[in-house]
């Protein structure tokens, strides 16, 4: 049998008595941050740094060591840094501890902003929950946690609805339309996967949908041979619904009410994205109701009608 030498298996020891201590830290924050009150995606990311600093050998005991490691990350920017000291000045905080923060500012960026049919190319090659996911985020320009803890009450068939009462944040609750399509996709989740299910997305966890979005992209983007589809994550739909209702209607207000803004200044970014003259539109005709509303699932705007050939204009940004 082979044995160890007793340096190394103290060291061993040491090792794994530091990594249950700082496993023990990490979940004490995170249950000290619930009785606090903080949102779920709050702790979550919070918790996942902090592991991620100990993980490279910070001591979450001592400031000098955290403030080393995290200047050692030359793969995060400033705003993942800047982050990093916010979430161990919340785990000082719980011990009543002070220390020198170091300076990092988050860089103001703007989003990127895919193009439409890139975006229909992404939901359409999904698995049913996870194109049904898409589309939610997309029409309700939701962010990723608020439409994991959808409830089936929330959808209201009927009115063609769907309710958000439990948004992130702070922001407002608000209700938006849902398409035709969106609908139909619903219930085949409601039937298939999710009949007895109380959430509309049976997933654990947003980080596991995720990483299951990522697999599926990642195979999409290799078929249709655009690398840009690996740019688009749930946060970018988001950017994108709010940018093309702000060129839709030029209303900004409009835009901050879908988008459950409170303030006014996280919504002006979203005013000068993209250049509307460069925009190049495809118009279709309607000459009843059906065709109408065939193209409004579709994805087409009306423009203008009645015509004296009893025509309504609509079209579609390309």
């Amino acid at each position: 049998m082979a044995t160890v030498e007793p340096e190394k298996q103290a060291q061993r020891e040491g090792t794994l008595d530091q990594s249950a201590g700082a496993k023990g830290k990490l979940v004490e924050f995170t249950w000290w941050m619930k009785k606090q009150g903080y949102a779920e995606q709050t702790i979550l990311g919070r918790t996942q740094i902090l592991k991620v600093l100990t993980d490279r050998g910070a001591s979450l005991l001592d400031p000098e060591s955290v403030k080393a490691v995290i200047a050692e990350m030359k793969d995060w920017c400033d705003g993942r840094k800047a982050n990093a000291v916010n979430a161990y000045n919340c785990f000082l905080k719980m011990h009543g501890g002070k220390w020198d923060r170091p300076r990092y500012k988050e860089e103001e960026k703007l989003p990127w902003i895919p193009l439409e049919n890139e975006v229909n190319d992404l939901i359409a090659g999904c698995s049913l929950s996870v194109s049904c996911f898409l589309r939610v985020l997309t029409e309700g320009a939701l962010r990723p946690g608020e439409a994991w803890r959808l409830k089936w009450t929330d959808v209201d068939y009927e009115k063609g609805t769907i309710t958000l009462n439990r948004p992130e944040k702070h922001s407002r609750s608000r209700q938006f339309k849902i398409s035709a399509k969106l609908a139909t996709v619903l219930g085949s989740l409601q039937r298939t996967r999710n009949a007895h299910t109380e959430k509309v997305f049976n997933y654990c966890s947003t980080s596991s949908l995720r990483r299951c979005f990522e697999r599926q992209r990642k195979r999409i983007a290799y078929r249709t041979g655009n690398p840009r589809l690996l740019r688009i994550s749930f946060r970018t739909l988001r950017h994108w619904k709010a940018t093309m209702e702000y060129h839709r209607t030029k209303d900004i207000l409009h835009v901050m009410n879908v988008l459950g803004h409170k303030r006014i200044e996280n919504t002006l970014k979203y005013t000068h994205l993209i250049d509307v003259e460069d925009d190049k539109y495809v118009s279709r005709v309607a000459q009843n109701t059906g065709e109408a509303c065939a193209l409004v699932d579709a994805g087409f705007e009306y423009v203008a009608g009645q015509y004296n050939d009893g025509g309504m204009i609509f079209r579609k940004r390309t």
